[in-house]
């Protein structure tokens, strides 16, 4: 009932009625109609979130193998298409129509990590397009929202602002500055601290919070946009929504699971934090058993705030492969009286076991088995998401076509350096393979990739001293005019960059860990470390623990090369597969997390960057490719065989 009619229905019963009357009619109107219109309800509340996290550009799908019953005893590895955005947008839509009060949600970080991201028209345009399917409530600022500066997340807005479903776009800890293309006189309303929604009659505040010292440490905004601490600037709009008579609210974080946990105990008054940033994977352990992957806790995690009041904290993995579906019961008083959800796993039912389609009995039987695990949801992808990723589609293949570099000189890919017998050649040529240099120092392309990273680390993800690129993960030597596909294909894993502060120490176990991993029991060539900014001696007979020696680390600025210091801290660019252990690297997997730090970039884009960044050639117009001087190899001087 409106509040005009409240206030005419008063006036009219006020002259019959006597003060005690009057005082039972505006009770009994108040319970009837809500009282004016900015009152919310003194009523139970059931609310229902949706909500994806760090999709990073990963708009297809991908083939993941999972542990499913195929009808007999013992679970089987089964292959089966898996994720991409066009099966969220339909996992979406099919449990909004399942649910009432639903709230539809992103924590951040859209856009980098994958070529749809700057490949395949405006930087962010797909994101934004396939965004808009969805049409989200609220999404809340990333660190990667910020990779292109202030003026090309403005660009990445404008296009989410596009067509009928102007999502908001929050954050209340982010200040922009006097020349930010995003100050509030240049682009009003285009960022906000919070967004008030209304459900069911009754009004929930969602605030909006971007990690700060990530976003200035590993991000490019402008100099002087700034970052307020997460804690201060979420309390103060939670008081502010408190104060209009908001009971109920939910913080939109881009913090990271842990700093969820920590922020939400140093505040008060916040019901609910749906977060991002860590791409961390919360649920049971069927997720574990599936082949899903191992969760970091329970989905939703329920803790406490400053005040002891519950809090439900939600987070819903990386690269568009789940979809949270948090169900949340709150009582007359705005608290939270219960909270249950799952943490949707979205597959296809096209399931290949060895290689050979599923029988139909077999089919029927995974389905089952998907179904029976509480997590993994067969969900076929949105028609219209489909369509609307097509023409962006399109434009990745044309550019996987483009010539994009020169290589005059073959750069060679050799997985370990040493003689015939005890390496992997990877399709180099036979020429470059009896080059006796290429034995020594190792492949070039491995090389190079490794240099790259450094290279593109230092001039635009905040700095690194040293990279590290295992030998088995570039995949082919590069010659003459390479195309998009090639580079590609030289990085075909799709790989995300790690930078982690790792001490002197810490480098030479590293580099002794990946040289076990080759010569230790069991080795094999993969592991064998390249390094940008980092040389070393190896003797591959020696014990584990002894193989290298004479460590020196190169300084950008003069070209000098200086012994390693055990004590000093070095920034390590680092693949997100080394960074968590693998190929061997158990000393990377051990640095604690308040070192290490996701970069969300994926390394052939980092490489196509690298390449973009070379002189051109005169007379193609393209960028050429050539191997580095010797002195700059990772292996300086190479003795003993396996």
């Amino acid at each position: 009932m409106p509040g005009h009619s409240t206030s005419h229905t008063l006036s009219r019963n006020s002259h019959r009625m006597g003060i005690a009357a009057l005082a039972l009619a505006v009770v009994g109107l108040i319970t009837a109609c809500g009282g004016s219109g900015d009152t919310p309800k003194a009523e139970p509340l059931d609310v229902t979130i949706l909500h994806i996290n760090d999709h990073h550009s990963t708009l297809e799908n991908r083939s993941r193998t999972l542990q499913l019953a195929a009808g007999g005893a013992a679970p089987v590895a089964v292959a089966v298409d898996a994720g991409g955005f066009a099966r969220v947008t339909a996992a979406i839509s099919e449990l909004e129509k399942q649910s009432v009060n639903v709230l539809k949600l992103h924590a951040g970080d859209a856009i980098t990590g994958t070529l749809y991201f700057n490949r395949a028209g405006a930087d962010g345009e797909a994101d934004a397009a396939l965004m808009n399917t969805v049409c989200f409530d609220a999404f809340t600022l990333g660190n990667h929202e910020f990779d292109k500066g202030d003026s090309g997340l403005k660009g990445f807005l404008d296009l989410l602002r596009k067509g009928t479903c102007k999502t908001p776009v929050l954050s209340a800890n982010v200040q922009f500055g006097a020349g930010s293309a995003l100050h509030p006189s240049r682009a009003p309303g285009y960022v906000s601290p919070s967004t008030v929604l209304e459900r069911g009659g009754q009004k929930i505040g969602v605030v909006g919070l971007t990690i700060a010292q990530k976003t200035k440490a590993s991000s490019s905004p402008d100099a002087d946009t700034q970052f307020e601490d997460e804690t201060t600037a979420a309390q103060r709009e939670i008081d502010r929504l408190r104060a209009t008579g908001i009971n109920k609210i939910v913080l939109l974080s881009h913090m990271g699971y842990d700093y969820d946990r920590q922020v939400a105990a140093r505040l008060s008054g916040v019901d609910v934090v749906v977060g991002g940033d860590s791409h961390t994977l919360l649920g049971p352990d069927t997720l574990r058993s599936t082949g899903v992957g191992s969760p970091a806790g329970a989905y939703p995690t329920r803790t406490t705030d400053k005040d002891g009041k519950p809090v439900c904290i939600v987070q819903a993995w990386e690269y568009a492969q789940v979809v949270g579906e948090l169900k949340v019961r709150f009582n007359a008083e705005g608290e939270v009286t219960s909270c249950t959800g799952t943490p949707h796993v979205l597959i296809g039912d096209d399931f290949s076991i060895g290689g050979k389609p599923a029988t139909d009995a077999e089919k029927a039987a995974l389905r089952a088995s998907a179904a029976a695990s509480g997590v993994l949801r067969v969900t076929p992808p949105s028609a219209a998401a489909t369509s609307t990723l097509q023409p962006f589609k399109d434009r990745v293949a044309v550019f996987n076509r483009t010539q994009v570099a020169v290589v005059p000189q073959e750069l060679c890919s050799r997985r370990v350096p040493g003689g015939v017998g005890s390496v992997d050649y990877s399709r180099s040529s036979a020429a470059c393979n009896a080059e006796g240099s290429v034995s020594l120092r190792g492949g070039d392309i491995q090389q190079l990739v490794a240099q790259a990273y450094l290279d593109v680390a230092n001039a635009r993800y905040g700095g690194a001293d040293i990279s590290l690129q295992s030998g088995g993960g570039v995949r082919i030597p590069l010659q003459g005019t390479v195309t998009a596909a090639q580079v590609i294909q030289v990085l075909p894993f799709g790989n995300m960059l790690f930078r982690l502060d790792v001490t002197g120490q810490e480098v030479k176990s590293m580099l002794e860990d990946g040289l076990e991993a080759v010569y230790g029991p069991g080795g094999s060539t993969g592991p064998y470390p390249y390094t940008g900014g980092l040389r070393f001696d190896v003797n591959a007979k020696a014990a584990f623990g002894q193989r290298v020696s004479a460590i020196e680390v190169r300084n950008p600025a003069t070209g000098t090369w200086g012994p390693l210091d055990p004590a000093k801290t070095y920034k390590l660019f680092v693949l997100s597969f080394n960074a968590t252990g693998g190929d061997g690297y158990k000393t990377l997997a051990a640095v604690p997390a308040a070192r290490r730090l996701d970069i969300g970039v994926l390394d052939a884009d980092v490489f196509f960057s690298f390449i973009e960044r070379q002189a051109k050639d005169a007379t193609t117009g393209l960028p050429v490719l050539r191997r580095l001087p010797v002195e700059q190899y990772s292996t300086r001087n190479f003795s003993g065989v396996n």
